[in-house]
């Protein structure tokens, strides 16, 4: 039950911890003086964040660490003291009017503290945003509910009641730790609260259990001195956090024993609770006794010794080979069976070898995949020399050099590198889909470690917390035993480790050890088992199976009993027989088992090798097709299994990757916006710029700018533009060659490298980064510009800017940002281009393009100098010093004078916007499952067409499990009520993020979530954790009867892969773990159009039809045993000599079923893509359900009848003018030849494309028939193999009634059939039987009309909606870009680390 809304808390200046996401929250009061913890082991909600204001809670509710704390303040007296005042100017004037608390209110609606945002800038009747200058449209109408529910479901362009801001200032464990240090006054309630709340937390993110984290926390029942629960290294503040346990010599030259002692205890508690685990550095004999894991993985199905169990579970959860292997079995059995008893069970023995062949080379593959990359080459310390070691044979602890642009080979904890302080960039794009580069940091003691003579002196171990699989967060400790470091402990925290599957970029080489390998480490841990998938076509096959074997039991029975009445009755006729007495019942159930093989053809033996060999085909056919083969990465279309080729004709939900699947990972300098005008790296000749009316209009070429920048009225506006570009950012250059412009820009935003190198374009060459300074070409001269400040960018601020002292000694501020953003600080005297530049957004926008806003100004000493002090105190400050930060900056960042607008382009992958198009037209879903920052996902969704102009967005980023709870059924409700108005619920698109979603996957809020997200158009899913993604696909499979399908092109897409029925890798930038895992491998996402509308269709149609075919061939043939077994006395005798059953199915039946499982077509490839509402059928199931598999029983039985009544009838006088009679074989023969021919027909009847292959295999079955016949009756007697057949050749062929019976009684058979499907097409039309007739006769489409009068509607309803969205381009981490800047000197020599 959630708690009750009462008055709202305001955010305090505490912060929460960014990193890790547990947010500590101290929540404020009106009263300054009073502030508390919500969140504590004691209250229900997993954890409450200040991202959101929080309601106040009931006084019986308060935990007992909120009460404590209140207490203790309020004993103390304090009162929040003020940071600094705030003396800057006229603040009034600019409506900056701050004091120590926050900002007054203002007529640009600022009205927001340092604790949070009031909720004072709603309007009367209309809405004004905080974060737009355009505010929201006034409803005059009240009654316009359909505006009215919309606007509810809108999130994206709402005024939100709390405007969500991140945490900042010290984490929670650095709080405790300042708490703990400061507080040796004794034991305290508020110190008790914060050491139980810390044991939670601890447990939390190391994933281990309660008793043994308490354990390993506490040591022996947290009553040792040494290591308390308060001085676990978790996080630290500044520095390496280590204690220093340097020794004083002793007199015999050696440390203190008690301080060796110390230095070696556990890091996590003395005990050694289980709850952690000890790594030896470099010492590969001391951890070989804890038998880790080795380093090699497999993402492979079977292996030697579980090929044979998992292949038998899989192929005996067929229930048709369950119940070949019984009529095998029973065969067996001597006088049972009244066909030989091999007949079933040499079959069964081929269909299985088969099938095994097939799963043995399909795997085969995986073995030979996962064997490249296990024998991938890594540098491995062995003394005090590097040697090349296969990444199977490296093991924890050992330390490994990494160069740039290989792969990490297990999860490492950072040492050292050729950056400066141990830094290094890596790409984890293959973690969690971001593609900005992240910056690790080695420990300050270890980054000196620059040798391998270095290293070979490090001794120690590491504590480190138990393989789990959370990406962002890891806690341990480095303990040293002497060497160069001395005798210390040091903490470490994910800024230190490099996991597996990440690419170290832009940096010559690292050092680091060993920690997790092979399948303990973090990306495997997030990836499963490989499944056994089985198709929704095989299941409802294998249930009709079931239905059928009943029927064959059923049969069995009766004529079982049939045949004990009829004996009883007749014993004194039967004498001959010699029937015995008294055994009723044990020949009675002898009969049923007689019985039981004579009918047990009514389930196809070939149906399963047929089915296999059919899906074979058809994934040959997938592998061959030109259409799907890129000719950039010479890579082709792959069927890693063919087991699945119909389910990518029935899937309804698509589940994807953004990053490396719908996008390049390549951004793109394309255009800008300067003074006015329009410039950009294309212009098609009708954009050309022109001018109209004393106005220009189109857009300049980069040629053109240069020449402006040369000379012409805004040339001093243009060079202020890259400038700027070249100078506010915290890109690092690394020279890869000796010309200006071989220059590789490590940048922590793909977008800001995309800048960087835009300038490069004008001759404005970013090229030396010093600490304090930069150093840029620009056409040609080098200029230096001293870095004063740099104000980082952050979601709140979204924007950043640098004060720089230009080499004219002149200071000025540069900011880039969104432009809502930018655009409220501008000087509103000189801002005469202002409008002209948001057209030019506008239109930038929608091409999809990421924008910028960039402004500057010009700023004194005076004004420098006071503000400079005032960010130093608020950079040194303990407490909120980010909020402190972001203060200061605002306080700078104003009257700005706008340069001008940038255009950049997250290039998409060809094709991507029509592919999602088409297929949301043949009504798939596609939801966005993304690592990747909110903003940039969302742009992303806007240029590949997932979310349209006109869509509502539906933004859940909650903090709570009940706000989440609440959020959306709050959202749910209003599309409810708005069904009853003409809304457009089909324009809704869901966004949530990570932290959301882990509450919206609990139990009882994930229906909620579910049927929100199944009512919306587009889903996406942003910040999501590889486990995350599978759990999403596994509620949607778990919950909605739909074929799911993933696909991704990263390590952190496989497990999704892996959940859904149907998994599509993308042989992508990302590496082949997700091509390799997948069951279907293609080199662009615009190939999934074809391999579904195409592919996948006629897979289904052409599976569907062979499986009802099979059926029903076999059913009309053995029906007849049935029929004939009345008027034999139910004696089990055979109609048909037993080899010709056999053959019936092996030989002159099975190549129909394969000509149309191969290639059959309903509608040809073009028709297909250009229709895709024809893809429905298969999501409805149309071709292959219940209904049409009894439809096609039933004829079968009406068939069997014709054949063998009629038959009977024209043979019921079988004496010829001889006065010979033809006998039983006879009969048989001419009967079995009818049988053929009408199922013949009726592969005939049925097939849609004729090639020759069709030809070949329906006429072509019959006239092999009427060859082997005469071959086999005087060949098999003759062998004594069937005597059956001896003698009879002459009194077939000379027979008429033979010819009469084989061509009247398929005729009569057809008849119904032929009649039954003219009136189908002629009178209960199918959409496919249209589009039949449009490609037979070639009829011209008219649909073009549609789509001018479509985007005609669509036009209107963007501009009835004033819609205006726009992404800007910044998607880097937040925070810590200073810090990496001040440490680098590109112009210093770096270490070559040998």
């Amino acid at each position: 039950m959630a708690p009750p809304k009462q008055d709202h808390y305001l955010m305090s200046a505490y912060g929460g911890d960014d990193e890790a996401e547990e947010h500590l929250v101290l929540s404020a009061n009106t009263d300054s003086t009073q502030h508390s913890y919500l969140n504590s082991p004691v209250v229900d909600d997993d954890s409450v964040s200040v991202h959101q204001a929080q309601p106040r809670r009931p006084a019986h509710q308060l935990s007992l660490r909120r009460a404590a704390e209140r207490n203790e303040a309020r004993a103390a007296g304090l009162h929040a003291e003020p940071l600094y005042d705030y003396e800057y100017e006229d603040h009034n004037q600019n409506d900056y009017a701050s004091n120590a608390y926050g900002y007054d209110e203002g007529p640009n609606n600022y009205a927001s503290n340092a604790y949070g945002y009031d909720d004072n800038y709603r309007d009367q009747g209309s809405f004004t945003s905080l974060s737009k200058p355009y505010g929201r449209r006034e409803y005059a109408d009240d009654t316009d509910e359909q505006y009215r529910i919309m606007e509810k479901l809108d999130d994206s362009h709402r005024d939100r009641e709390y405007v969500s801001q991140p945490s900042r200032g010290p984490s929670m464990y650095q709080r405790m730790r300042l708490m703990d240090e400061g507080d040796d006054e004794g034991d305290t309630p508020l110190r008790r609260a914060s050491l139980l709340l810390r044991r939670q937390l601890s447990k939390r993110r190391s994933g281990a259990p309660d008793g043994a984290m308490r354990r390993s926390l506490l040591g022996n029942g947290g009553s040792s001195e040494s290591y308390g629960e308060g001085n676990i290294p978790l996080q630290e503040l500044s520095g390496g956090g280590d204690r220093h346990l340097d020794p004083v010599p002793s007199d015999t030259g050696g440390p203190e024993p008690e301080l060796a002692a110390q230095a070696a205890a556990p890091a996590f508690g003395a005990d050694g609770g289980g709850s952690f685990r000890t790594v030896h550095i470099g010492n590969r004999e001391s951890n070989a006794q804890y038998k880790y894991k080795h380093n090699k993985v497999s993402t492979a199905k079977y292996n030697f010794l579980t090929f044979l169990p998992k292949f038998l579970f899989e192929q005996f959860s067929k229930y048709a080979n369950v119940f070949f292997l019984f009529t095998g079995c029973i065969q067996q059995i001597s006088g049972v069976s009244p066909t030989s008893r091999w007949t079933t069970i040499v079959p069964l023995a081929v269909v299985l070898a088969a099938t095994a062949a097939k799963e043995l080379a399909e795997d085969i593959k995986r073995h030979k995949s996962d064997s490249e990359m296990n024998k991938s080459t890594a540098r491995v310390l062995v003394g005090s020399a590097f040697e090349q070691r296969a990444w199977r044979d490296v093991v924890v602890g050992d330390i490994v050099r990494v160069e740039n642009r290989e792969a990490i080979p297990a999860d490492l904890v950072l040492l050292s590198s050729s950056e400066p302080e141990g830094m290094c960039y890596i790409e984890t794009s293959n973690l969690d889909g971001e593609t900005n580069l992240k910056v690790k940091q080695g420990l300050p003691e270890t980054a000196a470690l620059l040798t391998p003579a270095d290293l070979a002196t490090l001794h120690g171990h590491l504590k480190t917390e138990l393989p789990n699989d959370s990406l962002y967060t890891f806690e341990g400790t480095l303990v040293s035993e002497g060497g160069k470091i001395g005798y210390r402990e040091m903490a470490l925290d994910p800024t230190q480790v490099l996991l597996r599957g990440a690419i170290l970029r832009n940096t010559d080489w690292i050092y680091a050890v060993a920690v997790f390998t092979g399948h303990e480490t973090k990306l495997m841990r997030n990836a499963s088992a490989a499944p056994i998938k089985r198709t929704s076509v095989e299941k409802t096959t294998n249930r009709q199976i079931i239905f059928l074997f009943a029927i064959l039991l059923l049969l069995a029975v009766l004529s079982a009993l049939g045949s004990q009445i009829l004996t009883s009755r007749n014993r004194d006729q039967l004498s001959y027989l010699m029937l015995p007495e008294g055994e009723g019942a044990k020949t009675f159930v002898k009969n049923i088992l007689t019985f039981i093989i004579l009918y047990n053809n009514l389930i196809p033996i070939s149906l399963i090798v047929t089915m296999e060999v059919v899906k074979f085909q058809q994934a040959q056919l997938i592998n061959a097709d030109m259409d799907m083969y890129d000719e950039t990465s010479d890579t082709a279309a792959l069927a890693r299994t063919s087991s699945l080729v119909e389910e990518l004709g029935q899937v309804e939900y698509i589940f994807s990757d953004k990053t490396g699947t719908l996008t390049c990972n390549i951004m793109e300098f394309r255009q800008c916006s300067i003074d006015g005008a329009m410039y950009s790296d294309v212009v098609e000749a009708s954009k050309r710029a022109r001018v109209v009316d004393g106005a220009i209009v189109g857009q300049y070429d980069f040629t053109q700018l240069r020449e402006h920048m040369r000379g012409s009225e805004r040339a001093a506006q243009l060079c202020e533009f890259f400038q700027l570009l070249a100078t506010c950012h915290t890109v690092i250059p690394e020279q890869r060659g000796s010309e200006l412009q071989d220059i590789e820009y490590q940048a922590a935003s793909p977008d800001e490298g995309a800048l960087v190198k835009g300038a490069t374009l004008v001759d404005y060459v970013f090229h030396t980064r010093r600490p304090r300074s930069i150093t840029v070409s620009v056409m040609g001269v080098d200029k230096e510009f001293e870095v004063l400040n740099i104000n980082e960018f952050n979601s709140t601020r979204k924007r950043m800017s640098a004060v720089l002292r230009c080499p004219d000694g002149t200071i000025k501020l540069y900011c880039k940002g969104a432009d809502t953003v930018i655009i409220e600080r501008l000087d509103e005297t000189r801002g005469a281009s202002v409008q002209v530049t948001l057209r030019h957004l506008e239109e930038y926008a929608t091409e999809g393009l990421r924008t910028l806003c960039l402004a500057m100004r010009d700023i004194s000493e005076d004004e420098y100098r006071t503000w400079s002090a005032m960010h130093a105190k608020a950079s040194t400050t303990l407490t909120n010093r980010q909020q402190e930060l972001d203060r200061v900056a605002e306080l700078i960042e104003r009257d700005m004078v706008l340069l001008g607008a940038t255009a950049i382009e997250d290039k998409l992958q060809d094709g991507v916007p029509q592919t999602i198009y088409t297929l949301a037209q043949a009504g798939i879903k596609i939801w966005v499952l993304t690592g990747d920052r909110q903003e940039t996902a969302i742009n992303i969704g806007y240029s590949c067409k997932l979310i349209q102009e006109d869509f509502s967005l539906i933004i859940c980023n909650e903090s709570t499990h009940w706000e989440t709870k609440e959020f959306l059924q709050k959202k749910l409700d209003a599309i409810r009520e708005g069904r009853g108005s003409n809304i457009d619920l089909e324009s809704l698109a869901l966004i949530i993020d990570g932290r959301s979603l882990d509450f919206a996957l609990e139990k009882d809020v994930e229906v909620l979530f579910l049927e929100l997200a199944t009512l919306c158009r587009a889903v996406i899913c942003c910040r999501v954790s590889p486990l995350q993604k599978a759990l999403v696909v596994k509620l949607v499979k778990r919950r909605r009867k739909a074929i799911l399908l993933a696909i991704g092109d990263g390590a952190n897409d496989v497990s999704m892969i892996q959940a859904a029925h149907v998994g599509v890798g993308i042989s992508g930038q990302e590496g082949l773990q997700a091509a390799r895992s997948a069951d279907f491998a293609i080199a662009q996402f615009r190939y999934l159009r074809k391999l579904l509308l195409v592919h996948g269709a006629w897979s289904y149609h052409r599976l569907s039809k062979m499986i009802l075919f099979s059926f029903y061939k076999n059913i009309t043939l053995y029906i007849t045993q049935f029929w004939f077994a009345i008027f034999n006395v139910f004696s089990g005798q055979t109609v048909y000599e037993s080899w010709s059953i056999t053959f019936y199915t092996v030989f002159f039946t099975v190549m129909p079923p394969f000509a149309i499982g191969v290639f059959d077509q309903f509608l040809n490839a073009r028709s297909l893509d250009r229709y895709p509402e024809m893809y429905k059928m298969g999501q409805k199931g149309v071709f292959f359900n219940v209904r049409s598999f009894w439809g096609w029983a039933v004829n079968a039985f009406y068939h069997s009848l014709i054949l063998f009544f009629l038959g009977t009838a024209l043979l019921f006088d079988d004496a010829e003018s001889d006065g010979m009679v033809g006998g039983q074989w006879v009969y048989g023969v001419i009967i079995y030849t009818a049988v053929l021919t009408t199922v013949l027909l009726k592969a005939a009847l049925i097939t849609n494309m004729w090639t020759k292959w069709t030809v070949l295999a329906i006429p072509g079955s019959l006239v092999l028939w009427f060859a082997f016949l005469p071959i086999y009756s005087i060949v098999a007697p003759k062998f004594r193999t069937s005597t059956e057949y001896e003698g009879i050749l002459g009194h077939i062929y000379a027979n008429p009634r033979f010819w009469l019976i084989s061509a009247l009684l398929p005729v009569l058979c057809m008849v119904r059939d032929y009649g039954y499907k003219f009136l189908k097409r002629m009178y209960f039309t199918k959409p496919y039987h249209i589009v039949q007739e449009i490609q037979k006769f070639n009829i011209p489409d008219y649909r073009p009309r549609m789509e001018r009068f479509k985007k005609a509607v669509h036009k209107a309803r963007l501009l009835q909606r004033l819609r205006r969205t726009r992404g800007y381009a910044f998607s880097q981490t937040e925070g810590g870009q200073e810090k990496v800047i001040r440490a680098y000197d590109t112009t210093m020599q770096k270490p070559s680390g040998y």
